[in-house]
């Protein structure tokens, strides 16, 4: 009973937190919507388990859902909803965790950095934002930093050499990601295409794609594309994932056809998925995930 009492101050944080994120929306004429959080399938990821429900999965992201609504004629919306992953627990990870995620029809990742600046500098009121230690301006514009630039700062090989070697991974969790997003925030954009999942490849370089992550004192807040609307380039990507998924899975996973089927009515758009339980943990100097949520799975 002690542990829950000592959340309180965090979880009214938190309650707070959640209504300027509505508010921001709103003021900013988006659409919140719910979906459902159990599915026929997820969009196949290479390194994401889902949690399996009676033949269906549990959400591990509303993706496929919201841009299916974007399909429909729907230009700019949000959601705040809870999402399920397997073997995700640590300092920053639980295996139920909740997820922001918003989409602009119209647009291109850029104008989702704008977004989050905007976001930040309403949450944190225009003040610099201190964590365990380090104080983080949020002034806008945030640093931008593309990936390449990032290998040649922080490694000795470029993210081409790394991914030939498999240390890309590695890499980025030693090498790069405890260096960014100090003393500002940062957005890493444009990754190898490769590692360009849901995400279109950028039209004057198809090398590369159209993504970018948020980090904030070495944490990674978020992960945005500008949005592949391709249906068969995205099968053929979502195929090469299951091939290469890692464990193997017993029984390879369903493609989401009512998704891939409903694509190529998706006008040019963006979307953003942001950790909820990480923002909350920044805004409120937070050492673990687990200070910022009411239970986690032990206290169940």
């Amino acid at each position: 009973m002690h542990q829950l009492t000592g959340k309180r101050q965090r979880l009214q944080a938190r309650a707070r937190i959640l209504q300027t994120i509505r508010a921001f929306f709103i003021q900013a004429d988006f659409l919140e919507i719910e979906t459902p959080q159990r599915i026929p399938q997820n969009a196949p990821e290479a390194y994401i388990q889902p949690f399996e429900s009676e033949g269906w999965q549990l959400q591990t992201s509303p993706e496929l859902a919201m841009k299916r609504l974007l399909a429909a004629g729907y230009e700019k919306i949000f959601q705040i909803c809870h999402c399920w992953r397997t073997g995700e627990r640590g300092r920053r990870h639980l295996p139920e965790f909740t997820l922001l995620e918003w989409y602009r029809s119209h647009c291109d990742y850029l104008a989702l950095m704008d977004d989050c600046e905007n976001l930040l500098a309403q949450l944190t009121g225009g003040q610099p934002l201190r964590y365990q230690g380090n104080l983080i301006h949020c002034d806008r514009p945030f640093e931008r930093l593309s990936v390449h630039e990032a290998f040649a700062r922080y490694t000795s090989l470029t993210p081409e050499q790394a991914l030939k070697d498999d240390c890309f991974d590695e890499l980025m969790v030693t090498a790069i990601e405890p260096n960014l997003g100090l003393p500002q925030p940062t957005f890493l954009y444009d990754y190898p295409a490769s590692l360009a999942a849901l995400a279109r490849r950028k039209p004057a370089n198809p090398c590369l794609a159209e993504r970018f992550e948020l980090y904030v004192a070495g944490i990674e807040l978020a992960n945005a594309f500008s949005e592949l609307t391709d249906a068969t380039e995205q099968r053929q990507r979502f195929e090469h994932v299951e091939q290469r998924h890692s464990p193997p899975r017993s029984t390879p996973m369903a493609l989401p056809e009512k998704f891939l089927a409903a694509l190529p009515q998706m006008p040019a758009a963006a979307g953003i998925a942001l950790g909820i339980d990480r923002l909350v943990m920044l805004l409120t100097n937070a050492a673990r995930i687990d200070q910022v949520v009411s239970f986690t799975p032990e206290e169940l």
